[in-house]
């Protein structure tokens, strides 16, 4: 087994801002209700013709310039999105031909919604760890705006579009993966769901509109329940503490979802990172939205340790405990 670490990061949110004030003309809301029950202050939302591969490659893009890096070389290329331009290809064939990455990498999309993009890391740092792989391109990505029901004032605030990339690449020197945590109820399906080929799920009758359905109060309640002690696994795992951690990471679901996390696991709310201010709930590009928000603000540093907790639809969850090792950058990140 070989050691592996994240090298860079780059993130992309498309140019059109929804505001609160503009919600409060769509449904019955407004911008004071939704922050206090949210914290989303704004969202970013796709063009028309803009899709998940697009931001992908904005956010990519934004990595190499940023750190002087290539794609060249990329071995394998992992995308966590629940919102793919097609159901077929995916979207991470249509970024390594847009790339310009060799044929002779794996490209492969992951399903786990908000949980997907720490699904992807810990499946990436399994691929370069057992010295499979050297260089692998993960994403999380989603424009849920095209499936978001704007007459439904319960999930229409929460929702924006983004993407966030990252390089795992080996480290000679140590595994910078120090824990995990993976876990799944299924038999919550049906409390976030978008119908499929099926319309019936547990034995329960889904809403077959085509859009996001979301039961926001009971996944609450399992998230607030659950996260904590899925925390406290990645901790066991790493044998580490909290009070070793720089920053939490969790999904940026709820400000009101993560407060009570926090306030669970006895963890300074000021040392948790989120994306949702505004870019709202971003499912599987919340994480690395806000990881890079945190470095781009210069609050997150090379060698500090990170605990990234997806929670979402499934029910699944992924926790990692990861210490950064990012390249010094050489530009500048754009202005987001």
């Amino acid at each position: 087994m070989k050691g592996a670490k994240i090298t860079a990061i780059g993130s992309y949110v498309p140019a059109r801002r929804l505001i609160n004030s503009d919600l409060e003309q769509m449904v019955e809301t407004n911008d004071e209700w939704i922050v206090q029950r949210t914290g989303i202050r704004e969202r970013r939302i796709s063009r028309e013709d803009e899709y998940t591969s697009d931001l992908c490659v904005a956010a990519v893009r934004d990595l190499l310039t940023r750190y002087g890096k290539t794609a060249a070389d990329v071995d394998m290329v992992i995308v966590a999105t629940s919102t793919a331009d097609f159901s077929f290809p995916s979207v991470a064939s249509i970024i390594q031909h847009r790339l310009g990455i060799p044929l002779t990498a794996g490209a492969v999309d992951m399903s786990a919604a908000c949980a997907g993009f720490v699904y992807a890391l810990h499946t990436a740092h399994a691929y370069v760890a057992s010295g499979l792989h050297r260089k692998v391109l993960v994403l999380g990505a989603d424009t849920l705006s095209k499936i978001t029901d704007y007459s439904d004032r319960s999930t229409c605030i929460l929702f924006g579009d983004g993407a966030g990339a990252v390089l795992v690449e080996a480290d000679e020197q140590q595994d910078r993966f120090l824990g995990f945590h993976l876990s799944s109820d299924g038999g919550g399906a049906h409390h976030v769901y978008r119908t499929g080929l099926a319309s019936r799920v547990n034995g329960v009758a889904l809403s077959d509109t085509g859009k996001l359905v979301q039961n926001g109060r009971e996944v609450f309640k399992w998230a607030v329940r659950t996260v904590p002690q899925g925390v406290r696994q990645v901790l066991d795992n790493a044998g580490a503490t909290l009070a070793q951690v720089d920053w939490f990471i969790p999904h940026s679901a709820n400000l009101r979802m993560i407060e009570p996390i926090c306030e669970r696991l006895e963890y300074p709310f000021e040392q948790a990172l989120y994306s949702l201010e505004y870019f709202g709930n971003t499912s599987a590009a919340s994480i690395p939205l806000a990881l890079d928000l945190g470095i781009r603000e210069g609050k997150v540093q090379s060698g500090q340790r990170a605990l990234l907790y997806g929670f979402g639809a499934g029910l699944a969850q992924a926790g990692l405990l990861v210490e950064l090792r990012l390249d010094e950058q050489v530009m500048p990140p754009a202005v987001l």
